[in-house]
């Protein structure tokens, strides 16, 4: 994203980077530091230094690691970079990504892309520049590492471990976004994800003559306190879906969706197969 994130496009982001800001201004002015000899010590210019004291500019890591040197923080700057790390990407991404992190189980049927958790960065990065009309650069790149940092929930280790469940149609396998050798590598990702013991991945085949999926793609989590949502994402509509008939009808059509692809040894194979045609 270049040295800057974008201005805040939420009023949740926009709160915590505007108490960042405020906060980050306050320790240049009790160090007598104007704008402009602050930035000559941490090496960025004067503009930029008012842009984020403003709340204009979300601070890089960076920014804050010399920031807290510079100003002699003790670690107190450097602290902030939690409270930024979330906000940096977009609201539905975040509301997604804390869905996940509630959850206890993950069920996501697939019939257009690979799922968001299983993609590999070159995968991420093809299908976002696919997009019409196209992304900024920066916002390119925005998307690009909030996808990846939801990713983080599959390497997590602390207990319990949260059982997943991907069921991919076989169309997704074969869609070459990105081209033969970003789709090839992203078949290796799906073997070696599969192979998780907390993972179970599945192909559902374009020659089954039943497929209960083909409304589209969905999500189901049950959460640590007992209740599931679903979430589905269309177009320009990013959904989660509380109605308890409406998860009850997703969990069902689920559970079909599951009995009619491939079981995941065979689903492995499946995905061995294609990977030594590609």
């Amino acid at each position: 994203m270049g040295d800057w994130d974008a201005e805040p496009q939420d009023d949740e982001a926009g709160a915590v980077i505007k108490t960042v800001a405020r906060q980050l201004k306050l320790w240049r002015e009790a160090a007598g530091l104007t704008q402009a000899e602050f930035g000559a010590a941490i090496g960025y210019g004067e503009e930029l230094v008012s842009s984020v004291e403003r709340g204009r500019r979300i601070p890089r890591p960076e920014y804050l690691d010399q920031a807290d040197e510079a100003l002699g923080a003790n670690g107190k700057i450097i602290a902030m970079k939690r409270d930024l790390t979330e906000v940096r990407y977009p609201k539905k991404v975040r509301d997604l990504k804390k869905l996940e992190e509630e959850a206890v189980e993950l069920c996501n049927y697939n019939n257009s892309v690979i799922h968001g958790l299983l993609q590999t960065e070159e995968y991420v990065r093809a299908s976002f520049a696919t997009r019409r009309p196209p992304f900024r650069e920066d916002e390119l790149e925005q998307h690009v590492a909030a996808r990846l940092a939801r990713q983080e929930i599959l390497g997590r280790a602390a207990a319990p471990l949260p059982v997943f469940s991907f069921v991919q149609c076989e169309s997704t396998l074969r869609r070459p976004i990105g081209g033969r050798m970003v789709m090839r590598r992203q078949l290796e990702r799906l073997l070696e994800v599969g192979q998780l013991r907390n993972v179970d991945l599945q192909v559902l085949p374009l020659a089954c003559e039943d497929n209960a999926g083909l409304a589209g793609s969905f999500r189901l989590l049950r959460l640590r306190d007992g209740s599931a949502v679903g979430h589905n994402e269309i177009q320009l509509v990013s959904r989660v879906i509380t109605d308890p008939k409406e998860v009850q009808l997703l969990d069902i059509r689920y559970g079909i969706i599951r009995a009619q692809a491939l079981t995941p040894r065979e689903s492995m194979a499946f995905v061995e197969k294609m990977l030594g045609e590609t």
